[in-house]
Formats: structure tokens, sequence, C-alpha cells
């Protein structure tokens, strides 16, 4: 039987769109670059590589400075590192959504119990700019 972490990185590695998008407006897929899908398969391991049953907290769609850079919901390069202990090639960038949900994973107990019961998603999985801005 798949993992929740299997099925998650089946998921992202294989969603696509297809329908015209209005101009200037770009899809973020960074699961599509071997960088981020090695970073974004580790930390599924790590985090929810069991079938225990989650709560599911939807936001709107990745931030261009956490999830769009990571591929990890609300969860940018800095709390990748700081709070999650996975090493990654990406810049060090902030993303207030992010800063604001590290915040409470810490004062819940920090990522392990965190992730136990809940998983971050958003509404739509894959992100959008709109003139290189979301």
């Amino acid at each position: 039987m798949p993992t929740f972490a299997d099925q998650a990185i089946e998921f992202y590695s294989t969603i696509s769109i297809n329908i015209p998008l209005p101009e200037g407006v770009e899809i973020m897929h960074p699961h599509l670059r071997p960088d981020v899908a090695s970073v974004f398969e580790t930390f599924f391991q790590k985090f929810y590589n069991d079938n225990q049953p989650r709560t599911f907290i939807i936001g709107i769609n990745p931030g261009r400075f956490g999830g769009g850079i990571t591929g990890i919901p609300f969860t940018d390069p800095i709390k990748l590192k700081n709070y999650c202990g996975i090493d990654h090639p990406f810049e060090n960038k902030t993303e207030l959504s992010a800063d604001f949900i590290y915040q409470v994973i810490d004062l819940y107990g920090g990522p392990e119990k965190f992730y136990r019961q809940f998983y971050f998603t958003a509404l739509s999985p894959l992100g959008f700019t709109y003139k290189g801005v979301n």
C-alpha cells in the first residue's frame, strides 16, 4: 500500500494544467525541476512516510518565495533548513506566510509533531504569477 508520501510525490510530479492562460500569467510548477523534486521527496519521506490520517489545512496557492521555490506548501528555504533540518540548493528567501505558519508549528511542538497530524496544501497546488508577482 503506498504511503501518504508516495501518493503526494506522485501527484505533485504529474499534475499539469492544459488550458490557455491570460497574457502575462505564468504557472509556477517547481516540482518539475530535479533539485525541487529531490528536496520535496526528502521532506515527504521524512514527515509523511506512513498512512496515518491527517487534517488538511488548505491555503490559496504557493507563494513565489515559499512553496514556489521549495515545492513544499507554506515552507520557504529558510524554514526548510532551520525547522525541518533539510539541506537544499535554494537561495535563502523568506515568505511571510511561512514565517507565520512556522511560528504556529513551533508553538504546536515542532515539525515532527505537527506534520504527524496535519498536512498543508493549497486550493491550487501550482502557483500563478502575473508579470512576475503572485
